[in-house]
């Protein structure tokens, strides 16, 4: 699709979006929601461009056809490796979340556990799925990948809650498919998507069977409800004229809870019913693309350096020794987040199904990283950006008759640097670190893709500590018949 199409596709839809506590009729043209609608328009734009052609599409596998990148089963250790550069390259271009990765990590778990489902049990889930990913590839549809279930107790499993609904769950099963009921939370970019593709959110037993349900539906299936999430600064996007105290007016990201009440999906669009033991495995190889796709936040980061750079620019201390070391430790943060994304990209191995996967230690030690260094990137920028940034007088005081040259006159930074400039860069650096896009960036990094307690889960599970140690018993010559 162009840019034109997806948002007129959108404007065909009958999304059911609360926001605020008012039903939203016109999502695509709403002043909070449509900058990460702008966002996910630039994934299709870029695509249209000789430019960027390499990066943002490919050939399928399935059809043979050129497709857009985020539709793409990886195909080799080079897919993996241009999926993150895409991802770079989107986050520069929009400093902001682009919301199509969770689609695609969805795609490429799902493709490869069915497959093993299907050798276990004899069913046809992989098929099902190749249709499915057919329909996705040739629409070029937005996906919204959903894992995360609201959990209620987390000291107990989905069938002991005291609401069953707590964890999304099959509620009937009928001879031409099954009736759900849940939610899935903090569902990224899910306004602005055509369709919901749902996983298990954690390992399952027995008893938890009900809860083992993959399928995908539309974004405006009977029974799908969307309520929009807040963010910081949210409402600035809603102010008359809103432009400099946004930070950031064109592009933007954003979550919402999705309630499924009662959704009824037809047999062919079931990719996961009941087979709790697979649940497991499609979610730690969901974890393992989504971690590795947090290569998104280097290239946010390089808009944030250059912003901060900026920003000593216009205070007139650009030469300053200590802001210079600031800058080049920012850089060096940035890039360690880079080099591990490359890292678990190119020792990517076949799965059986055909796709590619990624090393899931390095992906897991590449999430581990980015619940860290985003943090401190964020605090030298607020640094070197100083405490103006939290403090600056609104737009419409330096638009205003009578103070405006007030404001104009004594936030003046650097000698022949423009004093509008100056606050532009300002609260773009506010708007990543603290505002609208630091879900995307300074914040989603904690949480986004599993905690970082999750991250270490793995890592403990990946790293292998026994063959370690049996390679330092080696070197080091042990006669363990001596110990007791």
């Amino acid at each position: 699709m162009t840019r034109e199409e997806y948002i007129a596709s959108l404007r065909n839809m009958k999304l059911n979006v609360y926001f605020m506590g008012e039903k939203i009729d016109n999502p695509v043209d709403h002043p909070v929601i449509r900058p990460s609608m702008n966002s996910v328009a630039l994934t299709y734009e870029l695509a249209q461009q000789e430019e960027y052609k390499e990066l943002m599409t490919a050939t399928s596998n399935l059809t043979g056809k050129t497709i857009n990148r985020f539709t793409h089963l990886h195909q080799s250790a080079d897919d993996l490796v241009k999926k993150i550069r895409m991802q770079r390259l989107m986050g520069q271009k929009t400093a902001s979340c682009f919301q199509r990765c969770v689609g695609l990590d969805a795609f490429n778990a799902i493709y490869s556990t069915t497959f093993e489902i299907d050798a276990a049990h004899g069913t046809e889930y992989h098929k099902r799925f190749i249709e499915y990913m057919k329909y996705v590839q040739d629409k070029d549809l937005v996906v919204d990948g959903a894992m995360t279930d609201p959990k209620g107790d987390r000291s107990l499993s989905p069938s002991q809650q005291e609401d069953a609904d707590l964890y999304l769950r099959i509620v009937e099963i009928r001879p031409d498919g099954i009736v759900v009921r849940g939610a899935k939370a903090h569902q990224t970019g899910a306004v602005n998507s055509h369709e919901h593709l749902i996983m298990p959110t954690i390992a399952l037993k027995e008893a938890d069977k009900d809860y083992a349900v993959s399928f995908a539906v539309p974004g405006d299936a009977e029974g799908v409800i969307m309520i929009y999430g807040r963010q910081s600064c949210d409402t600035r996007k809603m102010e008359k004229g809103a432009d400099i105290d946004v930070g950031n007016t064109e592009y933007g990201g954003h979550e919402a809870l999705v309630i499924f009440d009662d959704v009824f999906v037809p047999n062919e669009r079931v990719f996961m019913c009941g087979e709790y033991e697979f649940a497991g495995m499609l979610v730690e190889r969901f974890a393992g693309y989504h971690r590795q796709s947090y290569a998104c936040k280097t290239g946010v980061g390089d808009v944030l350096i250059g912003a901060a750079a900026l920003a000593a620019d216009y205070n007139g201390v650009p030469k300053a020794s200590h802001i210079k070391d600031k800058l080049i430790e920012m850089v060096h943060l940035n890039e360690t987040l880079w080099c591990c994304a490359v890292a678990c990209s190119a020792l990517g191995h076949r799965m059986p199904a055909g796709n590619y996967m990624v090393d899931l230690l390095l992906a897991n030690v590449n999430k581990q990283n980015v619940t860290r260094l985003p943090y401190e990137i964020s605090r030298l920028a607020e640094d070197i950006a100083g405490g103006l940034m939290v403090t600056m007088p609104a737009e419409q005081d330096l638009r205003d008759e009578r103070i405006g040259h007030y404001v104009r006159k004594y936030l003046k930074g650097a000698t022949g640097k423009d004093t509008e400039n100056r606050m532009r860069v300002l609260r773009l650096i506010e708007n990543i670190t603290l505002g609208t896009a630091a879900v995307g960036y300074r914040t989603e990094s904690m949480h986004g893709a599993g905690s970082p307690q999750a991250q270490r889960v793995m890592i403990s599970r990946q790293g292998n500590i026994e063959a370690k140690k049996e390679m330092a018993k080696r070197i080091a010559k042990l006669d363990e018949s001596k110990d007791k």
